[in-house]
């Protein structure tokens, strides 16, 4: 089975060791990070640093000057890499070991943008703003994250691209010093605190006919018992209409639905078009709808309709495979469908079990795989996917 292996452009960068650590794992593709979000990275094998703090979300090439001249919205130049070129440097460097290169973009989050141009964000029911995520609904943030797709994915060396947070982003987010475990939010309530009520988006619930202030209040009303610690644990769309009421409920969706799957449409398009014939386009995904992050909710007949595949989240008990997996079974004809599986243990992943979760995701419909995260993991945990993926052939 296919797999690739994520990778920082830093983890290769002024390592002369790394692809070739990475080629001896025995996968055959590395998707490298062009466009990311802010974070701090662990990186226990470089020799010229333990760790890396990129301050905020940045392309990891020089973006192009004539294309973003002018607008207000455009991309972050990273610093925190001594290359003038960090992703082209890397995709060299991978490509020389015999690796094929495949981009990394994440587009609806940043941080950084919310809070240099606050308009641009999530509201939601009690209005606060989500910094980190950015209204698709928007046509000024809609028209950047169209061009920075079509910038990041093409670079040189790229023979495809993978999209991340390519639809709503919404209250989950790992931000500094999280304190916002003190209330389970359960699926329902995560969904309720994800819906945005700026201007565009309540003018998009008027489009389906509700009024977006008596929307507010239903929204805020539903959350009650959830502060009170009385609210329901149910997860699933279900509950969100328990919670919302069930028409309002399909007519916030409804609207999300839309402005998801039409970002997605030209997000697809203007990669295709900046890009030579061949070059596959996959996007992080999630089978349920509503469901809103790293990986966007989709239809899976329609994404499978416009994307050449999906990255999937499978990491975890085989009940978790089977409920993103499922949905694509038999209809996936070519397109490529990967599961995705985290394989650092300090990350909750399970190396151990690789070759079997494997070969479960292949009875459930996965063609590919894919390793989170090569550049993060302990040696031991280097050596144990190496032995899974050399019994897997």
């Amino acid at each position: 089975m296919r797999t690739s292996a994520f990778l920082y452009p830093w983890d290769v960068v002024g390592d002369p060791d790394a692809p070739a650590r990475i080629a001896d794992l025995g996968v055959q593709q590395v998707t490298l990070a062009a466009a990311y979000h802010s974070t701090r990275a662990l990186t226990p094998r470089h020799p010229g640093h333990r760790i890396v703090t990129a301050e905020y979300a940045a392309v990891q090439y020089p973006p192009d000057e004539g294309r973003w001249a002018g607008r207000a919205l455009r991309p972050y130049r990273q610093t925190w890499s001594a290359s003038d070129d960090p992703f082209a440097e890397a995709a060299d460097a991978l490509a020389g070991a015999g690796l094929d290169v495949h981009s990394w973009v994440v587009l609806a989050h940043s941080s950084r943008l919310g809070a240099e141009h606050p308009d641009t964000s999530v509201v939601n029911a009690y209005g606060d703003r989500y910094p980190w995520a950015p209204c698709i609904a928007r046509p000024e943030v809609r028209a950047y994250l169209v061009d920075l797709a079509a910038e990041a994915a093409v670079r040189g060396g790229a023979r495809g691209t993978e999209l991340e947070s390519c639809g709503w982003y919404g209250f989950a987010h790992l931000h500094a010093h999280d304190k916002v475990a003190g209330v389970g939010l359960g699926d329902a309530a995560q969904y309720l605190m994800s819906l945005c009520f700026c201007a565009v988006c309540r003018a998009g619930y008027a489009g389906q006919g509700l009024d977006p202030e008596e929307l507010r209040a239903a929204v805020r009303h539903a959350l009650a018992p959830v502060w009170s610690g009385s609210g329901s644990p149910d997860a699933g769309w279900a509950a969100v209409g328990k919670l919302l009421g069930a028409d309002l409920a399909e007519a916030t969706l409804r609207w999300r639905t839309e402005v998801a799957r039409s970002l997605q449409e030209a997000v697809t398009g203007a990669v295709r078009a900046a890009a030579a014939p061949g070059f596959q386009v996959l996007l992080h995904a999630d089978p349920a709808p509503y469901r809103c992050g790293a990986n966007a909710g989709v239809d899976p007949g329609h994404i499978l309709s416009v994307a050449d595949g999906v990255v999937l989240p499978c990491t975890g008990a085989d009940a978790a495979r089977d409920a993103v997996l499922g949905p694509f079974a038999g209809r996936a004809g070519d397109a490529v469908v990967a599961a995705n599986l985290t394989v650092v243990r300090g990350m909750g992943g399970s190396p151990d079990t690789l070759e079997r979760d494997a070969a479960h995701a292949a009875s459930l419909g996965a063609n590919q795989l894919r390793l989170y995260h090569a550049g993060l993991a302990s040696d031991p945990d280097l050596a144990t996917v190496a032995g899974a993926l050399s019994r897997l052939g």
